[in-house]
């Protein structure tokens, strides 16, 4: 890719972990980068860390670029697209990582076929992410491989040849990290609940996660086998297991990844609104 320039549309937390990624994996140099976005003061800061160039207008990045990489929020995507409508050059790639934005509606609303859709998530910022992605037919192998260098450069990146996984993915992986978040400040509270100075909770928790999922990916054992070898008949880790099934953590996890599934399609169809706070996400049939 050292001839390729890349736009990127939206210089928000994701896109700066592209451009970090981008750059820290020597995929492309500084100067190949333009960022566009409303602020000047952000992208004085962009330029100041990456040495990327930056400009508020979004048509002139996009203009020359040779992968244009949309990465602003749902709600701003529509006036976005048609302010780009027909800028874009006919050979470049287009890279969305909008969630719940189909490949259809990017295509239809640019005017521009050449299409991949991406999930990544926010690990993506210190090279841990995953992301799954695919693309339109339109999409040259050459193209492709770009993509997979650009998406590789977050971290771990599948291709999927079903669009519809992109909506899963943005529930379970692309939203996984703020239920990750949840878990360890509710252990954390807890800690801090029993007695122990926060920092110390702190210490407790995350380092018990972290070798948790370590030891899962040196085992590759069912998760159910491994909760098997720390549970003890009538021992502590039973009655806080039993205690948690009896409160349908199980069935509030479930239902929590099918409401934000729900939403994701709900942004794909242009519903920005939020649903009700007392509303339930309807079950899976």
């Amino acid at each position: 890719m050292n001839d390729q320039s890349i736009a990127l549309i939206g210089p928000g937390v994701m896109a700066e972990a592209i451009i970090n990624g981008l750059i820290r994996q020597k995929v492309v140099a500084p100067n190949q980068i333009i960022a566009a976005g409303p602020r000047p003061e952000r992208g004085r800061e962009l330029t100041e860390r990456y040495g990327i160039r930056f400009t508020t207008d979004n048509t002139e990045a996009a203009r020359s670029a040779d992968i244009v990489i949309l990465s602003v929020k749902p709600q701003r995507l529509e006036a976005v697209l048609i302010g780009l409508r027909d800028q874009i050059r006919p050979e470049a790639l287009v890279l969305s990582i909008v969630a719940g934005a189909p490949i259809q509606k990017i295509a239809r609303t640019l005017n521009h076929p050449i299409i991949v859709r991406a999930m990544p998530n926010t690990p993506a910022q210190i090279g841990q992410g995953i992301t799954v992605w695919t693309a339109s037919p339109s999409v040259s192998g050459a193209q492709l491989e770009m993509a997979k260098q650009i998406l590789g450069a977050l971290g771990q990146e599948v291709f999927v040849e079903e669009e519809n996984y992109l909506d899963m993915a943005t529930a379970l992986s692309g939203t996984g990290p703020a239920y990750v978040f949840l878990f360890m400040e509710a252990l954390i509270d807890a800690g801090v609940h029993l007695g122990f100075p926060r920092r110390i909770a702190e210490q407790l928790v995350v380092q018990t996660l972290r070798g948790s999922v370590e030891y899962y990916a040196l085992r590759r054992a069912h998760p159910a086998s491994l909760r098997n070898e720390v549970t003890s008949p009538g021992g502590t880790s039973a009655a806080a297991l039993y205690y948690l099934e009896k409160a349908g953590f199980r069935t509030a996890i479930s239902r929590a990844v099918w409401a934000a599934y729900e939403r994701s399609q709900q942004l794909g169809r242009g519903k920005n609104s939020q649903p009700p706070e007392n509303g339930e996400p309807k079950e899976q049939t």
